[in-house]
């Protein structure tokens, strides 16, 4: 029996968050390394698959499969492919940064107040978010995959509304009373969406007998399976309403902002780095691959609310006061963009999203963890507060661009060579959206050089005049960001080796082939 590698990825977060759990309250510090060693040991595990799997192998490999539920034929199946092995990766890479940027996050106040749960806990369910965001990249199992698309929203839930951001302007009262709003906010739309989803399973069970995401495929392929089209179209609605509450995308996007808000700034880029990449994820896993018609039927309305995602997102940024709020609403509308190019339905559109979804994560945890040292440098979210900073502290002022101008997707930079796919690909087949969510990048220009003119430049504020530039352990999370941002900027064929494979199969999926150029290219 081979090494169940897909398993240990999972469990060594899981068993780290129990053991962090365990540690005394005396013990901070100690729970805290502990944490540190369990997400580097899973990042281990996670290049160990990265390094195991082929892109030119099966289309899912390291496969484990066991009997669960035999009554219901529930089975405990895993296996990856190329796209959910890029997610595996970043999931991996960035809960050490994460949890290295949250490192005082959670300690006691010195006002002694019990509104702060106990340090451990914190990174407890940091690491319990990490092994249930895995187990969603690696389940073939229909349901098994809903179960831990469902659960990870408990220790989130926690994370929100009980470790909220310090840095408010109307007080302890009102901050607790708002981060209990924004979590429950959280935790509603996507339990009302989980449950619309577990009614699309059901179905899905009734007319497929099974839940094995593999081998519904393979009979939808070899026509032993015969969805009626109003069943699919219903199944398909059942799954995509879930996935874009978690994605998000508008309209239902609204619960982002309040939570981003509210919590911690890695709590912030566990949210929308890590968390939301399963919607994204899931579109293309489970939406093509088990309702491909009924995904080609919806393409035109999903097209359009992408659209709206991306310049109502890239709008609501321009004008807001709040720098947490601005980078909620900045991934609102990056959001769009990915989902845009998945529902393409071409190959370059599918890469591009599959390689921005690992790209935003990078630049979105770059600027948000970055924003987060400034912040609780001067005790206040608002834009107004800030000015002249890169006086004062040039190193953070530094990395503070380079996470804005990636967010901006300058050339150079990951995110562009992920935007540029998209756009490409968008306009490849439906030309009219390809112009206008090109809109999107003119308006991500304005907002972050407008909210970098107004924190870093001009003159020096008093509150500011006193701010230490980044330390040491700010400096060992936001470095190897700004390395990584550079390189797949230059350099993203490593990236694009794994998930083009994956991307070719989803395109054979629902039946679709690049449209041919218009003119031909010169031999």
């Amino acid at each position: 029996m081979s090494f169940p590698l897909l398993t240990a990825t999972a469990a060594l977060p899981a068993i780290g968050a129990v053991v962090t759990a365990a540690v005394p309250a005396a013990r901070r510090t100690t729970a805290k390394w502990l944490a540190l060693l369990f997400s580097l040991a899973t990042l281990a595990f996670a290049v160990t698959i990265l390094v195991r799997f082929d892109p030119d192998g099966d289309r899912y490999q390291l496969t484990e499969s066991h009997s669960w539920i035999k009554e219901f034929g529930v089975r405990y199946e895993l296996g990856v492919d190329g796209i959910a092995v890029a997610l595996i990766a970043l999931t991996a890479v960035l809960i050490p940064f994460i949890i290295l940027a949250g490192w005082h996050d959670a300690d006691p106040l010195e006002t002694g107040s019990k509104r702060w749960r106990p340090t451990q806990g914190f990174f407890a369910l940091i690491l319990a978010v990490e092994a249930m965001v895995i187990l969603s990249f690696e389940a073939t199992d229909v349901f098994l995959f809903y179960i831990f698309f469902e659960a990870m929203l408990i220790p989130m839930y926690f994370l929100i509304g009980g470790f909220g951001d310090r840095a408010h302007e109307h007080g302890e009262e009102v901050a607790s009373t708002q981060r209990s709003y924004a979590a429950v906010k959280f935790l509603l739309y996507n339990l009302v969406g989980g449950l619309i989803m577990l009614a699309a399973v059901i179905g899905l069970y009734v007319v497929a007998g099974n839940f094995s995401l593999p081998e519904i495929a393979e009979a939808r392929a070899n026509g032993s399976l015969d969805m009626a089209t109003s069943t699919e179209r219903w199944l398909f609605l059942g799954f995509f309403f879930a996935f874009a509450v978690k994605a998000p995308l508008w309209p239902l996007h609204t619960w982002l902002p309040n939570a981003m808000g509210e919590a911690t700034a890695p709590v912030a880029v566990l949210i929308t780095a890590v968390v939301d990449k399963v919607g994204t994820f899931a579109m293309l896993r489970f939406c093509l691959g088990l309702f491909p018609e009924a995904s080609k039927w919806a393409t035109p309305a999903i097209l359009v609310l992408a659209l709206i995602s991306i310049i109502y997102g890239a709008l609501l940024a321009v004008g807001q006061r709040d720098i947490k709020r601005l980078v909620a609403y900045a991934s609102i509308s990056h959001f769009g963009f990915i989902i845009m190019g998945i529902f393409a339905m071409t190959s370059q559109g599918q890469s591009g999203a599959t390689l921005y979804m690992v790209n935003h994560g990078i630049s979105t945890a770059a600027l948000m963890l970055v924003a987060g040292f400034l912040i609780s440098r001067r005790g206040s979210r608002l834009i107004a507060d800030y000015g002249g900073v890169q006086k004062v502290a040039p190193v953070l002022a530094g990395t503070f661009l380079i996470g804005g101008l990636a967010t901006l997707s300058l050339p150079g930079l990951a995110p562009f060579v992920s935007e540029f796919l998209v756009l490409v690909g968008t306009y490849a087949r439906y030309p009219a959206v390809g112009i206008i969510a090109t809109f999107g990048i003119v308006l991500a220009a304005l907002y972050t050089l407008v909210l970098y003119q107004r924190t870093m430049t001009g003159p020096v504020k008093p509150e500011v005049s006193t701010m230490p530039d980044l330390r040491v352990r700010e400096l060992a999370v936001v470095a190897p960001l700004v390395v990584l941002l550079i390189f797949l900027g230059v350099y993203p064929k490593p990236v694009t080796d794994i998930v083009n494979p994956a991307v070719e199969q989803t395109m054979s999926d629902v039946q679709k082939k690049d449209p041919q150029p218009e003119v031909e290219a010169a031999k």
